[in-house]
């Protein structure tokens, strides 16, 4: 028996602990009792030197695909038929894997979401998750692994088009992502704001038209054969005559690099064509950009395009731009002027997310259907940011009086906040904190959830990328500046309310009461 040619669109990408504890509920006879699962963050992506303050939910689309095709097929079940436990014996029985392949598909799950492209925070559902518990149990890894992953690129590709002021952001991650995942990381940071992509697949898959320079390879091999820097940067003129733009930092920036390519944007200018501009991939950027600036401006070409790569995330961009701010008026340069022609090429620091490489979202049980009833679930945790909140629930975004996203309230089901006069805003795990609004402190209050499949069936219209990436521009634009700031950003403000709270906290009281 073979495995199958991609093994993530196999319904057996999930844990085998999914699948052991699915029989479980086969055998105690809950494996189509009707449960909701909330999937959610517990904390921003933390990068050391700088912290996130939101994050840009991404991955939906991909994971809706994957369940609407994904199902056990007999090879699945030979396969789990041949699994064994420590005694030998197997692990998996006929009857439970006769069930599963006849029921074992997500037709029968519902989800609501939060949708791609929107700012989130911390404990919000992301994703809720309603239907039978075996299947639904099942779901929790394929969903986390996409979800999380373009979640925490999309949110490192938003910070970085922010520090970068939306000046032209290229993805050049391929070679140095996690495998195939670098095709959900070129995904997910289109969707934060990097313009386009190196990745020549996804690009096409994306509708997206693929952007790239030249290697120092070129410069290496034309200078062992004697052709020189120059004939390098003539050959590739020659091949794009329209599309030049020089790596020049191979040999030496400022005296061979930016010298040769003015001359061969002069070649190419006398031949009716107008060059692009240059690359520059080491030593100092700043530096070097004002430089060569002046270089290509004092040449007599103003708009030759400085594209900046090599090791850049946000925190290394925004230093850029300061830098360039302080130290070009002793070149007689305007920074404006430099800083307008710039784009940014990123590779590494996006595509893994650098100094904080995975998000801590997580799949939690928070009510159960008995008798018709939903029944709210809790889990206690020693740490009381870890506890969930519980029960069906829906979730606002308050903005105040500017129109500035000012708290996130998650409220019991039954409840609609646009009613309530006072709000009072409760903090998720700490009891002496609360916040209260008057209807008079608020623009508007927006409900986040929307329903996205029903058992199975797709129930709203999908966005393109460019939707995807004009909802997130509109919500960060909504952010308060301090909430947006790249180091020790603002708290922004997540809350439960007062009816939440006091049933989150008696079903925390009745736990602990009946465990001891």
């Amino acid at each position: 028996m073979t495995a199958p040619q991609h093994p993530g669109d196999s319904i057996l990408f999930t844990d085998y602990y999914q699948l052991t504890m699915a029989q479980v509920y086969y055998r105690m006879g809950l494996h189509e009792k009707q449960v909701q699962f909330d999937h959610f963050f517990r904390s921003y992506p933390d990068y050391g030197a700088h912290q996130a303050g939101y994050c840009i939910n991404a991955g939906l689309e991909w994971i809706l695909d994957w369940m609407r095709s994904a199902r056990f097929e007999d090879g699945d079940i030979d396969y789990l038929r041949m699994q064994t436990g420590r005694a030998g014996t197997r692990t998996f029985d006929d009857d439970f894997l006769a069930w599963l392949r006849a029921n074992g598909s997500f037709d029968g799950l519902s989800l609501y979401a939060i949708p791609e492209g929107r700012v989130v925070h911390p404990g919000v559902s992301l994703t809720v998750v309603q239907g039978p518990m075996a299947m639904a149990q099942i779901l929790e890894t394929p969903l986390l692994n996409h979800l999380n992953f373009q979640t925490l690129i999309a949110t490192k590709a938003s910070r970085m088009h922010q520090s970068g002021q939306g000046r032209l952001l290229l993805e050049f991650g391929m070679r140095r992502g996690q495998g195939l995942g670098a095709n959900e990381g070129v995904r997910a940071a289109l969707i934060g704001g990097a313009d386009f992509s190196s990745n020549v697949a996804m690009s096409r898959a994306l509708g997206y038209p693929p952007k790239g320079t030249h290697a120092h390879s070129l410069v290496q091999v034309a200078m062992a054969l004697g052709l020189g820097e120059l004939g390098a940067f003539r050959a590739y003129a020659e091949a794009y005559p329209d599309d030049c733009l020089l790596l020049v930092d191979t040999i030496d920036t400022l005296e061979s690099g930016i010298p040769n390519a003015i001359t061969v944007f002069e070649e190419l200018r006398r031949k009716g064509h107008e060059p692009m501009g240059i690359r520059l991939d080491s030593g100092d950027l700043a530096y070097l950009a004002i430089r060569s600036a002046k270089m290509l401006d004092d040449a007599g070409f103003p708009h030759a395009t400085i594209t900046l790569s090599g090791d850049l995330d946000e925190l290394v961009i925004w230093q850029i731009m300061t830098q360039i701010r302080d130290e070009a008026p002793r070149w007689n340069v305007d920074a404006d002027h430099v800083i307008k022609r710039l784009s940014y090429g990123v590779g590494t620091r996006l595509i893994t997310s650098a100094g904080e490489p995975a998000l801590g979202g997580v799949y939690k049980l928070v009510a159960v259907c008995d008798g018709g009833a939903w029944i709210p679930a809790i889990k206690v945790s020693e740490s009381a940011a870890k506890t969930p909140n519980p029960g069906h629930k829906d979730i606002w975004r308050i903005y105040d009086r500017r129109g500035t996203a000012t708290a996130d309230l998650l409220t019991a089901e039954d409840e609609d906040p646009a009613t309530m006069e006072v709000l009072t805003l409760r903090h998720p795990s700490d009891q002496s904190k609360l916040r209260t609004l008057h209807q008079s402190d608020i623009s508007e209050i927006e409900p986040l959830l929307v329903p996205v499949l029903d058992e199975g069936k797709l129930v709203v219209d999908l966005p393109d990328i460019e939707g995807i990436r004009a909802r997130r521009q509109a919500d960060v634009d909504r952010l308060d500046p301090g909430v947006r700031r790249l180091i020790n950003p603002h708290i922004y403000h997540v809350s439960l309310s007062a009816k939440l709270w006091q049933l989150k906290h008696t079903l925390i009281d009745t736990a602990l009461e009946q465990s001891r």
